[in-house]
């Protein structure tokens, strides 16, 4: 065979080996830069949290404050009522009375109350002196006010009520009734001025 035949069947195979050895060594680098991308190391970690409101959980003891019936002009009576916060969160309260006369006689108005801060035979101050019909101290309305009066979580806080039929009281109050409700409005201290 003379050498330009045997260079026209050997330069071909030259150049398909050549591009056979560049095809496999681009496959062989491709596999290798796959192979690294999966042996990345990596890890994770995780943080919990947790949350739950506290609570503003307010009582009143005994519910009956009173129940006075056949009462004459000049008696009278106290009781000691107890505020519970039995809640988790401080609170402030105010306390609002109504007082029904369904006989139209006006016993309501007739009938004294004084709230005194404390139990009774050793009180502190007076909350509230003046007709039942308007008994009422602090303000039921959202925010710190004027006559609240605060009670820390699991504490209490003594009251005193006293009553009075007055003795010049006259004959237009036989037989008269009147019904007194007496509500106490909490709210927390907490992110509350």
């Amino acid at each position: 065979m003379d050498q330009a035949a045997f260079d026209k069947t050997t330069k071909p195979r030259r150049r398909r080996r050549a591009i056979l050895a560049v095809l496999l060594t681009s496959s062989l680098a491709t596999l290798g830069a796959g192979a690294m991308s999966l042996a990345v190391f990596s890890d994770s970690a995780a943080a919990d949290g947790a949350w739950s409101t506290g609570t503003i959980v307010l009582g009143v003891s005994p519910s009956t404050t009173f129940s006075a019936s056949a009462i004459m002009p000049g008696d009278g009576g106290s009781q000691t009522v107890t505020v519970d916060n039995t809640g988790t969160g401080d609170l402030r309260y105010a306390m609002t009375g109504s007082a029904t006369d369904a006989d139209g006689k006006g016993l309501a108005d007739q009938l004294t109350l004084t709230v005194e801060a404390g139990a009774c035979g050793s009180t502190t101050g007076t909350l509230y002196s003046g007709a039942l019909s308007g008994a009422a101290f602090g303000d039921p309305a959202t925010g710190a006010d004027a006559g609240d009066r605060n009670v820390a979580a699991g504490g209490s806080d003594d009251l005193c009520f006293t009553w009075a039929f007055p003795q010049a009281s006259g004959n237009g109050y036989q037989n008269a009734a009147t019904d007194a409700t007496f509500t106490f409005d909490a709210e927390q201290t907490a992110n509350n001025p």
